[in-house]
């Protein structure tokens, strides 16, 4: 019975990787690319720095989908062309998703930050919404977090699984693992950048249902609203999305490291996988979520 189970359980999860990987890919390209005709084509995003932040999140969301979910998903549609074989590639994956999604969580923070200035009664914090001082920002978070991933270089390697054929790209220094599972995918994907638009956020929010006591022109009030309306949105896609990939992962490395029986590993994987996919759907639903509140 528990044989049977166990094969049960390593179906399910081969499935939601490949098919729900399938579906997540092919809505978010959709979704990112009508996100960015629209703000690129609509003069009035253009022409504001909370936009310009949302404009690069959407490219680096789906710069994540194509280097993180396209050849995973092809990967389990097609086991004979495991792309995790190649040692540039593993390295490559890993360290261009991890710049992928912090950046991106990076140009979201800085939307959230940027939105609460514009929409403050106080001058000085809406003179802080520029082009220009989001193009500078954006640039020194995109390098801080190039550099900061150079160990994916230097400590990833492809490793073939102690209960399967599969070929997995792992971290092979074990400090540098830890430091991983508990720092970056805890607090610098997780709750760091959470609790940085949730607080943000709402105190956008408090502005903008303040501008009435202060002179703010009327189609300056709306872009506002709109975009506030877009990150808020965000916000809640963000927490439903990433933490669960976050918490299933860092279980799944403690029943690894507990030599747990078979079954209990199966669960764990397949936890990781449904997760992971839910993690993947953030980049994909993000986009839409901002078309919907256009």
């Amino acid at each position: 019975m528990s044989t049977v189970y166990l094969n049960s359980l390593k179906f399910a999860g081969q499935h939601v990787a490949s098919y729900g990987g399938l579906t997540v890919l092919i809505f978010g390209l959709l979704g990112g690319a009508l996100n960015l005709l629209i703000f690129l084509t609509l003069r009035t995003f253009r022409q504001s720095s909370s936009a310009f932040y949302l404009i690069i999140m959407t490219i680096f969301n789906i710069g994540q989908l194509l280097v993180g979910l396209l050849t995973r998903t092809l990967t389990f549609i097609n086991p004979n062309n495991s792309y995790d074989n190649s040692i540039f590639y593993c390295k490559f994956r890993l360290y261009s998703s991890h710049v992928c999604v912090m950046t991106s969580l990076t140009c979201f923070c800085l939307a959230t930050i940027d939105q609460y200035c514009g929409t403050s009664s106080y001058q000085k914090l809406r003179r802080m919404c520029r082009i220009k001082t989001a193009a500078m920002l954006v640039s020194l978070g995109c390098i801080f977090w190039i550099l900061h991933g150079i160990p994916y270089i230097i400590f990833s390697q492809p490793n073939q699984s102690s209960n399967s054929s599969a070929v997995q790209c792992i971290i092979i220094n074990n400090i540098y693992s830890q430091y991983r599972s508990y720092v970056y995918l805890l607090v610098l994907s997780g709750f760091l950048p959470l609790s940085i638009i949730i607080v943000f956020g709402l105190m956008a929010l408090r502005n903008i249902k303040n501008m009435l006591h202060y002179t703010v022109p009327l189609i300056r009030q709306e872009l506002d609203k709109q975009i506030t309306r877009m990150i808020l949105t965000q916000v809640i896609a963000c927490i439903l999305s990433l933490l669960p990939y976050a918490i299933a992962s860092i279980l799944s490395k403690i029943v690894q490291s507990s030599n747990s029986s078979a079954l209990v590993q199966a669960q764990a994987d397949l936890n990781l996988q449904v997760t992971l996919i839910i993690y993947y759907l953030y980049f994909a639903v993000s986009s839409f979520t901002m078309i919907l509140q256009i």
